[in-house]
C-alpha cells in the first residue's frame, strides 16, 4: 500500500512508531505489510513470467490468439492458468486477438425479386384510427427463409 511505502522510506528519518501514530495509521498493518514484502515480490514475479508466455504465444501466433486460446496453449504447456487472469494480464499490456475472417453477411438481397406491392400508395395518413395498419415483419423467421 501507497501509505506504508511512505513510512518505509521515511521510517529512519522518523520512526515507524511516531509516524504510525500522527498520522493515525495501524503499526502492526505495516509490520505486516513490510513482513510481506518477499511474497510480493515473488508474486509479481510470477505475474511478469506468465506475462512474458502470454506475448510469447501471441507473438507466435501472429498477433491472432485471445485470451482463451492463449489460456488453452498454457494448459497444453503444463501451466494452470485461469482464463480471467490471462485476459486481465492482456488488457493490462495492450495485448489483443485479431479477427481474420473475412466478415459475411447473413442476408442477401434477391436482386432479380420484383419489390413488394405498394398498396397504400405510400399515403400513410388515415381518417381515423384502424383503417390502415402498416408495419415490417421482415425479422421473423419463416419456413422460407
Amino acid at each position: 500500500m501507497i501509505r506504508f511505502r511512505f513510512v518505509d522510506e521515511h521510517r529512519n528519518a522518523q520512526g515507524v512508531k511516531r509516524m504510525c501514530d500522527v498520522l493515525g495509521w495501524d503499526r502492526s498493518g505495516y509490520y505486516t505489510w513490510h513482513a510481506n514484502k518477499e511474497a510480493r515480490q515473488e508474486k509479481a514475479d510470477a505475474e511478469e513470467d506468465l506475462a512474458r508466455r502470454v506475448r510469447d504465444i501471441h507473438t507466435g501466433s501472429r498477433g491472432a490468439y485471445g485470451a482463451r486460446r492463449i489460456t488453452r496453449k498454457l494448459h497444453q504447456q503444463g501451466h494452470v492458468v485461469n482464463h480471467k487472469r490471462v485476459a486481465r494480464i492482456m488488457r493490462e499490456r495492450e495485448i489483443s486477438g485479431v479477427t481474420r475472417r473475412k466478415s459475411r453477411c447473413l442476408t442477401k438481397q434477391d436482386r432479380a425479386a420484383p419489390p413488394a406491392p405498394d398498396l397504400i400508395l405510400r399515403d400513410f395518413t388515415a381518417p381515423m384510427p384502424g383503417l390502415r395498419l402498416v408495419g415490417d415483419i421482415t425479422y421473423l423467421p419463416t419456413a422460407e427463409g
